[in-house]
């Protein structure tokens, strides 16, 4: 969750606060003893990343220097490229390094390319992935017994594949093998690939020949460096949810480092399921096939200031691999490099739906998480199973949602509209007893009890919608389905802000320089539902606060996220003129028998025995 949406919760969650003290009794004061004394639309710059050498084994013992080798294996300077196609990708895979060049996603265009003539060469139009400036992908590094620091990236690698283009059909597969010889010493290292026809794992094979009098500290490292290109207009938006993360210790370890100029890094020895790097819509994942055989893992972020106030992070990763002097090593692996899609990630297994975000909110994962994953999104994907246009798949949901919460909130307005039928009563307490603030505390509470209303009962329900609200921002928030989908009008994209007015500056503290269309049409319709609920007039100030406010902070939202809460708030205003106005609600006494005091009037008479307990026990000790 950006830092952003974060302050906003926490506002919403400070107005809740208010509302419910506004609505609830002061409690009985006991008179004190004497005493003597980002800008958000920023365009991420192309592949101009500074390279950050990633952490390696340390010499072994006597070796006093590491230098790093230039000739351990033939090296090359220009780029040998072939490609191979397939149903989802264009890989264009590079002799030097003997790994990926590019990988274009066929499934997913470029934010600039959205909406433009299919015919555009593929380079133009596709999502590509690997970052193209002093790059290292999945490079084998180690430390030779001499003090020699290995690493793969510019090695010379000779191929399986002998022709320039590759086509594999679906269901078809490919294996495509690079090896980098060190003919003096009779040294290999081999890497093969296993592509598949329609799928975006890839099995990679690594093999280390006769090295075993070489490597030193019974440790080489598979590294992957400089992270995955950002591919979205707003910089400051897709930094909010790039980061590197690794499955250790059966949880989620992520780095995510958004301070500029600055590092972040996490290393740990054990098993580890897997390591990865991702932005905002796609993730590059190593997983050994047998994590037993993995020594640890290493993550590494850090932050730089793109023009514009733009933001950029960077991302390393490696699994630091266990080496026992042996002549043959060899070690499977699943390679993923494509979109961050829940169902791909069940599919593959290996706890990689942890790499999904659904979001979370002051440490309530554990709430939030299995509210999107179990109901959310199911739902969300059996509604566009129906219906082939996700703008009225996130209509017909929001009226779903707001009927499976309609035992919630009806109580709420219920609880509402007694308070307004008691306010007349609730004025003449407070009028009576105006000099008399713990007489008046006393009969307002059993003025409640008599009618049987709880002041807090209104609020009670929202704050427990609030989880389902949480996990719903989080589904909106980073939903690939939604991505460059289009609704109606000026709704062109449901994962981007609907733009209706750009502002030749930005707001001040604020930093909003364009206005959202469904934002302000949210923002009435929060005003109505106010307006319809509130009567009493100690909270007339929040009736316009709270409209004006989440305007403000939905302006950067996506037009999806936008879209539900305008159609719930239509729904909701619908709910409250049916209760309000057709609904009749008998406001009579209770029983005295039949009385129930509230949890106020509990909390009161407690202290106040508290209270006289104490003034006793002082009494007696004066005597």
């Amino acid at each position: 969750m950006d830092r952003q949406s974060i302050i906003g919760f926490v506002l919403i969650g400070i107005i809740l606060m208010a509302w419910l003290y506004l609505n609830t009794p002061e409690p009985e004061q006991k008179k004190p003893d004497p005493v003597t004394v980002q800008d958000s639309n920023a365009v991420k710059s192309p592949d101009s990343i500074q390279t950050v050498s990633p952490k390696v084994a340390e010499p072994a013992p006597g070796i006093t220097a590491v230098t790093e080798s230039n000739s351990f294996f033939p090296q090359i300077t220009e780029n040998e490229i072939f490609t191979v196609e397939t149903d989802v990708f264009i890989i264009e895979f590079n002799k030097k390094g003997g790994a990926f060049h590019r990988v274009f996603l066929k499934k997913f265009n470029n934010w600039f390319a959205a909406g433009k003539d299919d015919n555009l060469p593929y380079y133009k139009k596709f999502v590509q992935l690997i970052p193209q400036t002093k790059a290292g992908n999945f490079d084998i590094q180690f430390i030779t017994r001499s003090g020699l620091l290995v690493n793969t990236a510019n090695a010379q690698f000779s191929t399986s594949v002998n022709q320039a283009n590759v086509s594999i059909a679906a269901g078809d597969s490919l294996l495509i093998t690079f090896t980098a010889k060190n003919d003096s010493l009779g040294s290999e290292i081999v890497k093969s690939f296993l592509i598949r026809g329609s799928s975006y794992d890839i099995g990679m094979q690594l093999s280390l020949n006769n090295l075993g009098k070489v490597i030193a500290n019974n440790r080489y490292d598979i590294v992957w460096q400089n992270g995955i290109r950002a591919v979205e207009d707003n910089s400051v938006d897709e930094a909010n949810y790039s980061n590197a993360s690794m499955y250790y210790g059966d949880e989620q370890v992520i780095v995510n480092n958004s301070s500029i100029n600055d590092t972040e890094e996490r290393d740990v020895r054990g098993l580890v399921d897997w390591v990865a790097v991702r932005n905002k819509y796609f993730s590059v994942i190593l997983s050994p096939d047998n994590p037993a055989k993995v020594e640890g893992a290493f993550i590494k972020g850090r932050a730089k200031a793109l023009p514009g106030a733009g933001i950029e992070e960077i991302y390393d990763f490696g699994l630091k691999m266990p080496f026992n002097e042996e002549n043959k090593v060899n070690e499977s692996f699943l390679v993923y490099i494509g979109p961050v899609d829940y169902d791909n990630m069940k599919h593959l297994g290996r706890n990689l739906t942890e790499i999904v975000d659904f979001g979370s909110f002051f440490g309530l994962k554990f709430i939030v998480r299995p509210i999107a994953e179990y109901l959310l999104m199911p739902l969300f994907s059996f509604l566009y199973s129906i219906i082939s246009n996700y703008g009225l798949v996130i209509i017909i949901f929001s009226l779903i949602i707001k009927i499976a919460l309609n035992p919630l909130t009806k109580a709420s307005y219920l609880s509402m509209k007694k308070i307004q039928l008691l306010q007349p009563k609730m004025n003449e307490v407070k009028e009576k007893f105006k000099n008399e603030p713990e007489k008046q505390q006393k009969e307002m509470m059993a003025l409640y009890s008599t009618y049987g209303v709880n002041p807090a009962s209104g609020c009670l329900p929202m704050l427990l919608q609030m989880p389902i609200f949480i996990a719903l921002w989080g589904v909106f928030q980073t939903s690939l389905d939604l991505r460059q989908q289009p609704f109606i009008g000026w709704i062109t994209d449901l994962s981007k802000p609907d733009v209706v007015v750009h502002l030749p500056f930005a707001l001040p503290l604020l930093g909003i320089q364009s206005i959202s269309g469904l934002a302000i049409l949210m923002g009435i319709t929060t005003f109505i539902s106010q307006k319809m609920t509130t009567k009493d007039p100690q909270q007339k100030a929040l009736v316009y606060i709270m409209p004006v406010f989440l305007t403000l902070l939905f302006m950067s939202f996506p037009s999806g996220l936008n879209l539900y809460y305008f159609c719930f708030n239509l729904f909701s205003i619908a709910q409250q003129y049916l209760i309000y106005n057709k609904q009749v609600v008998d406001l009579q006494p209770i029983p005295p028998d039949k009385r129930k005091k509230g949890f106020m009037q509990r909390m009161m008479e407690k202290a106040e025995t508290t209270a006289k307990s104490q003034q006793q026990q002082g009494q007696k000790k004066r005597k």
